[in-house]
C-alpha cells in the first residue's frame, strides 16, 4: 500500500519575500505540525511562481485556452492547490492587507477557472470543499489589523464552499522575532497544522437542523 499517495494532501503558502521572516518561522511551524499527523504537505513561497499581475485574459490568452504569461504559476495551481485538501495561507500583513504577492495568487486564479480556459468546469470544481486556514504576521497587536484579511477568506471559503477552519496571528518586526511572542503563535501554528483537516467548523443557517450543543456530551 502506498501510504504517501493515500495521506491527505495540505499545500501551505506563503506570501512572504523573506525566507527568514516571521511569516515564514510560523509556515515551518505549521508545516512541522502537519507533518506530525502524517499529513502530506507541501511548502511554497508564492514569488517563486508568480512573476506578472493578472492581465485581460481576453487579449492575452494563448489560442489553445492557456494562459500566455510565461511563469510557473500553472504548476502552483494546477500540481499543488488544486489536489490538496487543505490549504493554508501564511502572508504578513501589509497595508492592513495581504501581501502583493498572496493576492496575486487569488487574482492569477481566475485565468483556470473563467469559461475561456479550456478546463475551468474541473478547475472550479477542484478549487471547492477545502479546508482553510490562515496565518498573520504583523507588528502591529492591534486587532483591526487582520480583519479585512480574515474577512476576504471567509468570504472566499464560503464562495468556493470551503471550511474557513482557523486563523492563527503572531506578532513580531525584525526577522524571527515573532518566536518569542508571549502568546505562542509558533505553537498555535503547529496545532492548526495538526488540527486543519478534523478542527470543528460551525457555520450555521437559521433553519439548519442542530443538536443546541457544539461540543458532545461526555
Amino acid at each position: 500500500m502506498n501510504t504517501l499517495t493515500e495521506s491527505p494532501k495540505l499545500l501551505i503558502l506563503v506570501g512572504s519575500p523573506r525566507r527568514d521572516g516571521n511569516s515564514a518561522a510560523l509556515a515551518a511551524a505549521v508545516q512541522r505540525g502537519a507533518e506530525e499527523g502524517g499529513t502530506q504537505v507541501q511548502l511554497r513561497f508564492v514569488d517563486d511562481y508568480i512573476s506578472s499581475f493578472l492581465r485581460d485574459c481576453r487579449t492575452c490568452r494563448l489560442p489553445s485556452g492557456e494562459c500566455s504569461i510565461n511563469d510557473s504559476f500553472r504548476s502552483l495551481f494546477i500540481d499543488g492547490f488544486l489536489p490538496a485538501q487543505a490549504v493554508i495561507f501564511c502572508s504578513p500583513i501589509y497595508w492592513y492587507g495581504l501581501s502583493g504577492q498572496m493576492k496575486s495568487f487569488f487574482d492569477r486564479t481566475f485565468c483556470y477557472y473563467a469559461a475561456s480556459h479550456p478546463e475551468s468546469v474541473q478547475v472550479a470544481e477542484g478549487m471547492t470543499r477545502k479546508r482553510i486556514g490562515l496565518v498573520l504576521a504583523s507588528e502591529e497587536t492591534y486587532p483591526g489589523a487582520s480583519l479585512g484579511i480574515i474577512h476576504q477568506l471567509q468570504e472566499f471559503s464560503r464562495y468556493t464552499r470551503s471550511e474557513f477552519a482557523g486563523v492563527v496571528r503572531g506578532f513580531g518586526n525584525s526577522r524571527g522575532e515573532v518566536t518569542r511572542d508571549p502568546n505562542s503563535p509558533v505553537s498555535a501554528a503547529e496545532q492548526l497544522g495538526r488540527e486543519i483537516l478534523e478542527r470543528k467548523y460551525s457555520d450555521f443557517r437559521h433553519d439548519t437542523p442542530r443538536s443546541g450543543e457544539v461540543w458532545p456530551s461526555r
